[in-house]
């Protein structure tokens, strides 16, 4: 019993670890396959046009790029 009760604290411990790693990061999460971005596809819907979220994304995603920086640099 004890064996299992320190195995289960070691992966709580380390689900913690992580969970904090990705609340510090603040990164959105991605697929380890690139998604369908890699097979050429630019979005899931097969709408005409972008909703208005995507828009604003794709407009700060232009900016950043754009944006001369010092690790640019």
């Amino acid at each position: 019993m004890n064996i299992f009760l320190l195995t289960f604290g070691f992966f709580i411990v380390m689900f913690l670890a992580m969970a904090i790693g990705y609340v510090i990061q603040q990164k959105t999460l991605a697929g380890s396959c690139g998604g369908l971005g890699s097979i050429g596809i630019d979005k899931a819907c097969n709408c005409d046009n972008p909703c208005e979220k995507r828009k604003e994304r794709e407009r700060k995603a232009a900016l950043k790029e754009n944006a001369i920086d010092v690790k640019n640099i």
